[in-house]
């Protein structure tokens, strides 16, 4: 069973820095492309960042230029930095997995608690 493990949230000021992590119980970047997603009361659910094996990376609008994703495969985790954060970044934010012939639509693992990022204006 692989488990994934969001941290790193916490409560920050408006322009302020985050790192969070997504810890993975196993392998989990073969054949599969990472995403960090987040969800804000009364919302759905989002994609804002992905990676891929290789390291290709893509952003929704509203973080390019302040959010970074990276990842660690001998660690098997991955990482969004969060720079000059916004009211409107705060949010639950989640990862998990989908392959490269299917969709960040379809998720390959369960959702955990992820991590509450609050953002003061």
């Amino acid at each position: 069973q692989v488990h994934l493990v969001e941290s790193g949230g916490g409560l920050v000021q408006a322009g302020g820095s985050l790192r969070l992590s997504c810890a993975a119980s196993g392998n989990i970047f073969s054949g599969s492309v990472m995403g960090w997603y987040r969800q804000a009361p009364g919302k759905q659910r989002e994609l804002v960042a992905s990676i891929t094996r290789t390291g290709s990376t893509n952003y929704v609008d509203s973080v390019k230029g302040r959010f970074t994703i990276s990842r660690d495969m001998a660690k098997n985790t991955v990482y969004l930095q969060m720079n000059s954060l916004k009211s409107e970044d705060t949010a639950v934010y989640s990862c998990n997995a989908w392959t490269t012939r299917s969709s960040p639509l379809w998720p390959l693992y369960s959702w955990g608690q992820g991590t509450q990022v609050t953002v003061s204006s």
